[in-house]
């Protein structure tokens, strides 16, 4: 696993420095950035954004990438190295990576770009005035759940039965699940909580879902994607996340703030730290712009026929 690259704002090439640019180099700030899974969209989104503010690799900042590649496990090492390099700022990509960057150092600012609920599970004390070295981008997936269960409903009018697929390592879990009960009660569906441990028990989870007749699932947007997805085609089950990219791999749907808006939109809050700014005073930003992907190619290998009103709010449909 590659987990160290300096990458270039274009195309996340890596670059090498001359000799003699060794003094300017140690004058140009150093950004860390910590990732749980693929690189690829967040490089892209989130170069755009530092080079919509004059920002260029090498020139006036550089950047150095880790990602976990999907291993939750491996970031704590991955923040602690990160904190012993002495970056001047880390930008961390998903709520168990900002829960790493922020144990593994109480100084370094950190933006989150984005993280879950961060004042429910504690990352923050408030929105308006986060506290602390943690500021950045709210990505609210907690409160889309519900969101998700609604739109399960409009699919599957006569469900009776739901089961919440939840991750019990994460600290977002809890608010997730406090929003599915509450959206449950009204929508008058039987919710089955079904604790995703390790991707190797993932198999008689989906067994044991079958066993007892459920008949949809709403994924928590932090479980490992592919494994998931391979289950729900599967096992003939429809399941709505809260994560854009469930949908594109072939999940039923998805409904999420636009994660490439909360990438760009990370960009602003590094500029202003480097210039100078504290980040307990800088409110942190919540999505504006939400996207509901259907995916119809899988919604006709589960025989669902997806209502008409639906596919005309989506902003997009696969097929």
């Amino acid at each position: 696993m590659k987990r160290r690259e300096f990458i270039a704002l274009a195309g996340g090439a890596a670059l090498a420095w001359p000799v003699d640019l060794r003094s300017q180099e140690a004058k140009v700030p150093r950004l860390g950035v910590l990732l749980v899974g693929n690189r690829e969209p967040f490089t892209r989104e989130f170069s755009a954004g530092l080079s919509a503010l004059g920002y260029a690799q090498g020139r006036n900042i550089q950047l150095h990438m880790l990602t976990a590649e999907g291993r939750l496990s491996a970031l704590p090492e991955l923040a602690a190295e990160l904190a012993r390099l002495k970056v001047d700022l880390i930008v961390a990509s998903e709520t168990p990576a900002v829960q790493a960057a922020k144990r593994a150092t109480s100084e370094i600012p950190i933006v989150m770009a984005p993280s879950g609920d961060p004042v429910g599970t504690g990352l923050i004390a408030s929105l308006a005035r986060p506290g602390g070295n943690v500021t950045g981008l709210s990505a609210a997936t907690a409160e889309l759940a519900g969101k998700s269960l609604e739109l399960v409903r409009e699919v599957l009018p006569a469900a009776k039965r739901v089961a919440a697929l939840a991750d019990p390592s994460n600290a977002f879990t809890k608010p997730f699940l406090e929003q599915i009960h509450l959206a449950a009660r009204g929508l008058s569906l039987d919710i089955d909580v079904v604790m995703m441990r390790a991707p190797e028990e993932f198999e008689a989870a989906f067994v044991d879902m079958a066993s007892k007749r459920i008949e949809a699932a709403v994924v928590q947007p932090t479980l490992p994607r592919p494994p998931i997805v391979k289950l729900v085609q599967q096992h003939k089950l429809p399941a709505v996340s809260g994560n854009r990219a469930f949908a594109d791999a072939g999940g039923l749907m998805s409904y999420a703030g636009s994660l490439a808006d909360r990438y760009r939109n990370a960009a602003p809050y590094v500029d202003r730290i480097l210039k100078g700014a504290k980040p307990a005073d800088l409110p942190v930003q919540q999505p504006t712009k939400f996207e509901l992907v259907v995916n119809l190619k899988s919604a006709k290998a589960l025989d669902i026929t997806v209502p008409p009103t639906l596919l005309t709010r989506a902003d997009e449909v696969i097929e």
